[in-house]
């Protein structure tokens, strides 16, 4: 055990390995684009099967209204679940924002959040058993005191109880920016079908069909919608879930506008037209102030790597001569 640690600990079998996995990580990095298939088939069949626990959560509820049992949806993973439950899980780490994280995050079933509370639960012991075994078996840190290295275990505890969030934070923003760059051109479209005279959920589904190459996140998110205008007995919760999935202002004022529009009469095109304006002048200020950065950003480079270019270049024929001549 001893020879196993000295050999997980020597610098000239670590090097080597380091380099190995930075060679394969950036040969990965760079043929992964080229490989990857489009997920869109397997991000509307998730939504189809949504589409169809909609369908049975709302008979659930027909068929138990008056008696308040039913079951409204169906559970995996019933090992997780059980552990979750006799735990309690849910009430310890379960906020009000929890569950709206992780839709937006694109993990909408129970199934999901009983592995995400499990993870943070399972995770914090994992992180400090291996930092444990890094820091008080391995020796590192030896030459810090004792509480220094019992902070130092406790602090990766800490980070494997937030992992899960982090995880789920770095998933919500690729989402969301996914979302928001195809959102201005879906509601173009959105403003041309209904100006052509077909409904809401026929509007939502044929712009859902020509943006997914563009957004699959956002394609899945509006033939949702459509499935909730048509299962759910109120329409402005469908216009509100789909703000609550995205988390944008954006996509929220719309909705709000649907809202108010279906119910006092108002036109949706006009409210829609303004909206769309809105969105292309916003993408548009979003990508001057990038390119208002951009300058700023290439001083450091273009001094750290092309001024020494440019100064041996220039200074070096002139400094090849002068040695010659002494």
């Amino acid at each position: 055990m001893l020879d196993f640690a000295r050999m997980l600990t020597d610098p000239d079998l670590l090097l080597p390995v380091f380099v190995a996995v930075a060679v394969l990580a950036t040969f990965y990095t760079l043929a992964a684009p080229y490989f990857e298939g489009s997920d869109l088939g397997k991000r509307m069949k998730s939504v189809a099967l949504e589409r169809d626990q909609i369908r049975a959560r709302e008979r659930a509820r027909l068929s138990a209204e008056g008696t308040g049992k039913g079951s409204l949806r169906a559970q995996h993973n019933t090992s997780v679940r059980q552990i979750v439950e006799r735990l309690n899980l849910r009430e310890a780490l379960v906020d009000a924002g929890t569950v709206n994280r992780l839709r937006q995050a694109g993990y909408r079933s129970q199934n999901a959040l009983n592995i995400f509370l499990f993870a943070r639960f399972v995770l914090p012991f994992a992180f400090f058993a291996v930092g444990a075994f890094y820091i008080f078996y391995l020796g590192y840190l030896g030459e810090k005191p004792l509480s220094i290295r019992i902070l130092a275990a406790v602090g990766i505890a800490y980070l494997g109880f937030y992992a899960p969030n982090i995880y789920i934070s770095n998933r919500v923003s690729k989402r969301q920016l996914s979302i928001r760059r195809a959102w201005p051109d879906a509601l173009d479209l959105l403003l041309i079908c209904v100006e052509s005279g077909i409904s809401m959920e026929v509007a939502l589904r044929r712009v859902a069909d020509e943006i997914a190459m563009a957004s699959p996140e956002l394609a899945e998110e509006l033939v949702l919608t459509t499935a909730e205008l048509s299962f759910l007995q109120d329409r402005r919760v469908a216009y509100e879930n789909l703000g609550t999935r995205t988390g944008l202002d954006t996509v929220k004022a719309v909705m709000q506008a649907l809202i108010q529009a279906e119910r006092y009469g108002t036109p949706i095109a006009q409210a829609l037209r303004v909206l769309a304006q809105e969105s292309r002048d916003t993408r548009m200020n979003e990508a001057e102030k990038k390119a208002a950065a951009l300058p700023p950003k290439l001083t450091v480079p273009m001094i750290v790597f092309f001024l020494p270019v440019l100064i041996a270049v220039i200074l070096g024929p002139a400094g090849i001569q002068v040695a010659d001549n002494f």
